[in-house]
């Protein structure tokens, strides 16, 4: 993801005022986002100071082949004049990044206020197809982004930043089937389980397979609510999934890739074996 021709970067810093961005509105209609962090950079004292962030509720963050839309929440005090915050996922350096993600226009006024602390509540899309907000994903934008978080005044002046407040993690999402045969089966004979493991591709638009190396094989004995990982095998360099076990009793079988920093977890539906 790169940046959009109305970002513009100032004495080293994140110039905001040049985003093409509606301003957040306060009440009275008339909070604007902050014009410039160069002057405030790495100060999160107690006026203002940003309390909290979070994305997507917790979740990870997961994109496919289209728009996937997240919040971003920042709660900061409200000491030193601050009426509003927001929070930016950001690559690169904060003095110069490299990939930048802006907020949805807020239909409304997107902060609430407490006696002493306010929160701010943001949209982002993050999209492989289009630009209407932000720059297309593509594939080399998978990773851990940075999260630049501030408050600031109606006037839009600064009053705390946080130049790296927390990390987040923005994957390629997978997907992940198994087949589990034959069945019904003897009790001991050897029973065969395939899958297939993809990812979303953002270059493409399509999901392809890819090779990993932690695929587990998983059993869920019938009449039970526990997974029991039986083995960890790997997928071949077209994604594909096979291996055995032994058939001991009724149950399910699943595969589960657990993730990594670029890509997603996934979960097969499970396979129930019925045996015999």
């Amino acid at each position: 993801m790169r940046f959009r021709a109305s970002v513009a970067v100032v004495s080293g810093a994140l110039a905001l005022s040049a985003l093409s961005v509606p301003a957040a509105q306060a009440a009275d209609g008339g909070l604007d986002l902050p014009k410039s962090l160069s002057s405030f950079a790495g100060t999160n004292s107690g006026n203002g100071k940003i309390t909290g962030v979070t994305v997507n509720g917790g979740k990870g963050v997961a994109v496919g082949v289209s728009k996937k839309r997240i919040t971003i929440s920042v709660t900061a005090q409200r000491k030193g004049g601050a009426v509003g915050a927001v929070a930016l996922p950001y690559r690169g350096s904060f003095a110069n990044p490299s990939a930048l993600l802006v907020p949805n226009e807020p239909s409304s006024n997107p902060c609430s206020y407490g006696s002493t602390t306010l929160t701010c509540k943001y949209t982002f899309d993050l999209d492989p197809k289009t630009t209407v907000v932000n720059e297309h994903l593509t594939n080399q934008d998978a990773g851990a982004w940075k999260i630049a978080a501030f408050s600031f005044k109606e006037n839009g002046d600064t009053v705390s930043v946080v130049e790296n407040y927390r990390s987040v993690k923005f994957q390629r999402a997978a997907k992940l089937t198994a087949n589990a045969a034959p069945e019904p089966v003897r009790r001991g004979a050897n029973i065969t389980v395939t899958g297939d493991l993809t990812r979303a591709n953002w270059d493409t638009l399509k999901y392809g397979g890819f090779t990993s190396g932690a695929v587990k094989l998983q059993y869920k004995k019938q009449g039970t609510t526990t997974w029991k990982t039986l083995k960890t095998v790997s997928a071949d360099s077209r994604g594909k999934v096979k291996t055995t076990t032994k058939a001991s009793a009724d149950g399910h079988y699943r595969l589960s890739y657990g993730g990594s920093t670029t890509t997603g977890g996934a979960t097969s539906a499970a396979d129930f074996i019925d045996v015999r």
